[in-house]
């Protein structure tokens, strides 16, 4: 179902408005389906199962160990801890990531239930309790943050398990250097269409557009601790060979 829903063109980002305008567009309100609890495929690459952050480490510090809290088979976010990656690196991929914002519901905007999924570690695709709260377009659930607003606020209540399936394709240069192929993102939020193979500007950024620099065909995928205790659970990839 997510493969075909890959369109043959590729979104640009839309210079309209400026970066993280309060100006533009909602996207439209969807109530998705209620939360259905799936097996990883055979070929998954578990990377968070519920009882260990042994595929984990800090993005701060590479080697030590992640310190985010484990507990009721999630993972949350610790305040003061820093960001977590995997151990192991990846470029093109099919992630599968459950998350869910803290309760009781504390501040507006950006400021409730923050975080982040970085694909390579560069590419954000933005964590935050979307659920009427308002804030940028280009900053809530499901965006692409600071360069696609998503298809649909498809987001649950908080509390609830959010589900995010993603198709990753990373940017490919020629030897010397020269970009050939951004990096791509398609992106299903609790069962509904939210990015549809949306082709990136350059690494995400506040503010800001940074252009593309070559990098490692492989680099870890990262999770943002941005000082809310945002959970996560069931975490895999699967690799998308050439």
């Amino acid at each position: 179902m997510i493969a075909s829903a890959i369109s043959s063109l590729h979104a640009q980002v839309d210079t309209r408005w400026p970066q993280h305008s309060m100006d533009r567009p909602r996207p439209p309100v969807v109530t998705p389906a209620p939360f259905v609890n799936e097996a990883h495929p055979s070929d998954a690459i578990v990377l968070f199962d519920g009882k260990s952050l042994a595929n984990w480490e800090s993005a701060d510090s590479a080697g030590h160990p992640a310190r985010w809290k484990l507990a009721g088979g999630s993972m949350e976010v610790v305040p003061g801890t820093g960001s977590i990656q995997t151990k192991q690196a990846f470029g093109d991929v099919q992630l599968h990531v459950e998350w869910s914002p803290p309760t009781p519901v504390k501040g507006e905007g950006q400021e409730r239930g923050n975080s982040g999924v970085f694909l390579m570690g560069r590419y954000e695709l933005q964590v935050l309790d979307s659920y009427h709260n308002d804030t940028y377009p280009d900053g809530q659930a499901g965006a692409i943050f600071g360069q696609f607003p998503p298809l649909a606020n498809a987001s649950r209540p908080p509390g609830e398990w959010q589900t995010y399936d993603v198709i990753f394709h990373r940017p490919r240069w020629d030897a010397g250097g020269k970009l050939l192929s951004p990096a791509r993102f398609t992106v299903f939020q609790n069962g509904v269409l939210v990015q549809d193979n949306v082709a990136l500007s350059g690494p995400t950024a506040y503010q800001h557009r940074p252009p593309y620099a070559k990098h490692a065909d492989a680099l870890p995928l990262m999770l943002q601790n941005h000082g809310d205790a945002v959970r996560f659970r069931n975490i895999w990839v699967r690799k998308i060979e050439p």
